[in-house]
């Protein structure tokens, strides 16, 4: 305990403290299970501690940080300890968007206090932490299936396909690292200034070598990070749920020291092309950023959704509108550079200028249509003999895919030189830094969850 400490119901007797302290030099609530080998089943006692620091931080409008060690809603003591995790996670439903909220998993984290996860922002994993709703046994009972804890919850699992865990750590220290990382992005609260990071790469630096990462073959991969790290300051990224939906990338960044949340398409995986959970992580992202003041920085290089029946029968169309509507209700600063293709609805989704962004850029081979030529050739010129294919093709590309059509048309505010993509961004962002974009009152809009 440092002299900055201040301890929150500290006569409740549970293997559970709540305090406000420091994290380097930024004020938090840390709620954290007591270390022990054998987890702690969750007990009304806990849970009136974990409900109390939560009350704690809205009042006080301080970040959140929790250390989750816990079997579970304790069985001996009955429906206590649910009506306890019940208060915990609508006391912090009522944190979100309001302050920034952080976990860390070091160890179980099972039925109430796995949903719990659910909830917050920033979820870290320790290697050996698992996670579930229902367990082994549970599933063994239910549908015959035998399965391990690592195999239906571990860190890895939960990182990787299940997209719950931010990030995966050897310990609870590197956790809270990775949170500080983090936090030095973040503003305290809601209504909270942005933090100004020090940095000594020049504003009007040119970025050539963003242009040099794109190959001259339409079809060629590469790794968008290496175009959005050519442009922000010192090359620094903090890349968030870095290994799941691989085909889009969400990451932490500054440009002229203003932070900044980048979202790019991943030319690597599925040709950069949209689905369930690339939609799904852009828009957990997207509204992460807006609630908490940070514009938006949107690369795009897609051709299109990623086809398929399974696709489409798993709510492709649901989980697509989430993007669209975290996209479409933001108010912070809104920047798309359009680097290569943006085709079709994927073109409207990745914040396209009618979907309100601010400022809209593309680099000069930009290509900006329903689809590709070929796909349109395809369509059009079906039973067409080859030459007149390859005219068509060659037609419709200079009419139509070039980005100066789309400026003509006010979908494009500026063809640019990817020489001059950080200089511009950095102009854009000082422009909109004064920017207040009220939403009507309402309630709460019906997010396509």
């Amino acid at each position: 305990m440092t002299i900055d400490d201040v301890g929150i119901a500290t006569g409740i007797p549970a293997p559970v403290s709540a305090r406000v302290t420091r994290l380097e030099g930024r004020k938090v609530m840390w709620i954290e299970f007591d270390a022990s080998e054998v987890a702690h089943p969750l007990s009304s006692q806990m849970t009136a501690i974990i409900s109390e620091g939560l009350r704690t931080a809205l009042d006080e409008l301080i970040p959140i940080v929790l250390i989750v060690n816990s079997s579970g809603a304790d069985i001996a003591e009955g429906v206590a300890p649910l009506h306890g995790w019940g208060t915990a996670a609508r006391l912090l439903t009522k944190c979100s968007g309001r302050v920034p909220t952080f976990a860390i998993v070091n160890g179980p984290a099972v039925s109430g206090p796995a949903l719990l996860l659910g909830l917050v922002d920033v979820v870290i994993m320790t290697s050996t932490s698992y996670a579930f709703v229902n367990g082994p046994l549970i599933i063994r009972q239910f549908t015959g299936v035998d399965i391990t804890k690592d195999e239906l919850g571990s860190a890895s699992t939960m990182e990787r396909s299940a997209g719950l865990a931010t990030a995966v750590v050897k310990s609870r220290e590197e956790g809270r690292d990775v949170i500080v990382e983090i936090l030095n992005y973040l503003p305290d609260r809601v209504d909270g200034e942005t933090p100004r990071l020090p940095t000594s790469d020049p504003i009007n630096r040119l970025t050539p070598e963003a242009g040099d990462h794109i190959p001259e073959t339409a079809t060629g991969s590469y790794d968008v990070r290496s175009v959005v790290e050519s442009i922000v300051d010192d090359g620094v990224i903090t890349e968030i749920r870095s290994q799941w939906a691989l085909n889009i990338v969400t990451a932490f960044a500054s440009i002229d020291g203003r932070p900044v949340g980048i979202v790019a398409n991943q030319p690597m995986a599925l040709a950069g092309t949209l689905d369930i959970p690339a939609s799904q992580k852009a828009a957990r992202f997207v509204n992460f950023c807006d609630a908490f003041n940070l514009p938006i920085i949107t690369f795009v290089d897609t051709p299109g959704f990623y086809p398929g029946k399974d696709l489409e029968w798993r709510g492709m169309i649901r989980h697509g509108a989430q993007l669209v509507y975290a996209y479409g209700q933001a108010t912070v600063p809104r920047i798309c550079v359009i680097l290569r293709k943006s085709y079709g609805g994927a073109y409207i989704v990745m914040d396209s200028k009618k979907m309100g962004n601010d400022v809209c850029l593309a680099w000069p081979w930009a290509e900006l249509a329903v689809m590709g030529a070929g796909q349109a050739s395809a369509i059009l010129r079906r039973g067409a003999s080859d030459d007149d294919r390859i005219a068509f093709e060659s037609d419709y590309t200079e009419r139509l895919l070039n980005p100066y059509i789309a400026a003509e048309r006010g979908y494009v505010d500026d063809v640019i030189n990817p020489a001059d993509t950080r200089a511009t961004i950095a102009a854009s962002l000082s422009m909109l830094s004064n920017k207040r974009d009220q939403r009507p009152h309402r309630r709460h809009g019906n997010s396509p969850l």
